[in-house]
């Protein structure tokens, strides 16, 4: 039986990844409302990472001074290119899509980036498919079955619900600025969602040959500031009212989302990313999705109908699916490396030496190293 500190650290990633969502979700019922009162999302690209860069890079000069690596010029255009996939790209098309949408409608096409994570890190040699083993058809099967139920909570309608007492100028005034062009919003969150995807395959890449979270997360909001400053300049040349600060509910997503969504989930995800991989960091992005579809009910008056419901238990059923998948993964990487390390002429075995491969097994880096 595991003791109650292996038990804690096991746990850890799991903490980790809920925060995450928690943190993703507040953000969406967040900045719906700051688009309701006008705010530009160009302008909020770049406010939330000069609020980033302020909160973490203090404590990645003095925390990873030493340990440090050395910049080269391929991690130099890599972290650029973060700073525009994600960032720039990936916030400026989901918050476009948001202001035709609903907040609930942008966390449930959402969940379209677990599969594209999963299609890229299979690409890139990242994921381990086969499909003659259970686990690696739960992952599969488990993505699909998450991206059904994502498609049934966008297109299902069926009985609506309401959570909270109807109001007629609230709902009238929601309804307006939400449901303008539910198309144009889709195809702009799907975009940003493949550039989210992206994002996450490159930093888990990047990772590799520079570990230190937290400068990382430093230099991509440093790069993501000057990158959006420039998008921004490019596309609201001599709109200067967008870049006013007041008290109002557009500083509060300035701050909160530069602080917990950008600062903090970006150095968290490094970590968790590095123990278990790119797929179990966008397996858990459903429950975003399920407690923004309940926020989003009491806090913005949106509706919350059968279809949503029904596609929410799809949803955990697929997210269940993909997380033992990963876990079986985990489990077997443990057991070959303790096989490894207690046989007496310290040779390993020819199934121990294909899961040591780290072209195939996706757990282990270069230097025969669990990541």
């Amino acid at each position: 039986m595991k003791s109650m500190a292996g038990m804690c650290h096991s746990a850890k990633p799991y903490l980790a990844v809920l925060f995450l969502q928690f943190g993703t979700a507040g953000l969406a019922i967040i900045a719906k409302l700051a688009l309701n009162d006008g705010m530009n999302h160009y302008s909020f690209v770049v406010y939330r990472h000069v609020v980033a860069t302020v909160i973490i890079s203090p404590f990645a000069f003095v925390l990873e001074r030493k340990s440090r690596p050395r910049m080269t010029l391929p991690i130099f255009l890599k972290i650029l290119l973060l700073g525009l996939l994600e960032p720039v790209i990936d916030q400026n098309l989901y918050y476009a899509g948001m202001k035709c949408t609903t907040a609930t409608f942008v966390a449930s096409l959402s969940n379209i980036v677990p599969a594209l994570t999963f299609v890229l890190a299979w690409i890139f040699r990242l994921e381990k498919v086969n499909v003659k083993r259970v686990r690696s058809l739960a992952k599969v099967v488990g993505t699909l079955v998450t991206v059904i139920g994502a498609t049934i909570m966008t297109i299902v309608k069926g009985p609506v619900f309401r959570l909270t007492k109807e109001s007629h100028h609230h709902n009238s005034t929601m309804s307006t600025s939400n449901q303008q062009s539910p198309l144009k919003g889709a195809l702009m969150i799907a975009g940003g969602c493949v550039c989210w995807a992206g994002f996450i395959i490159l930093q888990a890449v990047t990772l590799k040959s520079y570990p230190a979270e937290m400068s990382l997360t430093a230099m991509i909001c440093i790069a993501a500031t000057i990158e959006g400053s420039l998008v921004a300049l490019a596309f609201e040349w001599g709109n200067k009212s967008m870049w006013s600060l007041h008290l109002d509910s557009k500083l509060l997503a300035y701050i909160y989302s530069g602080i917990v969504c950008s600062g903090l989930a970006y150095y968290v995800q490094g970590v968790v990313m590095k123990e278990k991989g790119p797929v179990f960091v966008t397996a858990f992005s459903p429950l975003s999705m399920i407690i923004v579809a309940f926020m989003g009910s009491f806090i913005l008056a949106e509706q919350l109908s059968m279809g949503r419901i029904i596609g929410a238990v799809v949803i955990v059923v697929g997210l269940y699916a993909v997380v033992w998948g990963k876990s079986k993964d985990i489990n077997m990487s443990e057991l070959e490396m303790t096989n490894e390390q207690i046989r007496p002429d310290g040779s390993p075995s020819a199934t121990e030496s294909t899961i040591s491969d780290p072209s195939i097994n996706p757990m282990i880096s270069n230097n025969n190293e669990l990541v």
